[in-house]
């Protein structure tokens, strides 16, 4: 018996500002980041005895983070379905990139935007389109009640403004 993984992987929805970033990022890491480092586990492997030489040793840990994170942000991009917002005709309705403010039954006001999984940061209110809150508010409109699947149970949300 073989198991065999899914083809219909998600879709990698991206706003063009995410795909920016993590451009940039992949830009940085290859010119600036993994040149300085080669350098320097270079010059660390010119000193003699590797097994003990902690800047050879913390070098090609490094190195590895970084060719792995390099890895990681080229098979994003590559896959990545750039979303713009501001092309969205509907804005009546929630969709991806939208910013959408919500009541919830605890009566405190949130603010959250609606991006990509590659590009959530929570700490500055960007939700990945496939978390439970977003999936609750795709689609909805201002003054529709969504429910949110919570560890601790279904929880109502209103939606009081959609922005793009």
């Amino acid at each position: 018996m073989s198991l065999t993984t899914s083809s219909t992987a998600p879709k990698n929805y991206i706003t063009p500002e995410g795909y920016r970033r993590l451009a940039d990022e992949l830009r940085d890491l290859s010119r600036v980041e993994r040149p300085k480092i080669v350098e320097i586990v270079s010059w660390a492997a010119g000193n003699g005895d590797r097994s003990e030489n902690g800047d050879y040793l913390y070098g090609k840990k490094r190195l590895r983070e970084i060719d792995r994170r390099i890895r990681f942000l080229t098979k994003r991009l590559e896959g990545a379905e750039v979303v713009d917002p501001a092309q969205q005709r509907n804005k009546a309705r929630v969709f991806f990139g939208a910013t959408v403010t919500y009541v919830g039954d605890d009566d405190t006001e949130r603010t959250v935007r609606i991006v990509g999984t590659d590009e959530a940061r929570s700490e500055q209110g960007e939700i990945s389109w496939v978390s439970p809150v977003a999936r609750a508010l795709l689609k909805a409109e201002e003054g529709d009640v969504v429910q949110v699947a919570t560890p601790a149970g279904a929880e109502s949300i209103e939606v009081v403004k959609i922005a793009y």
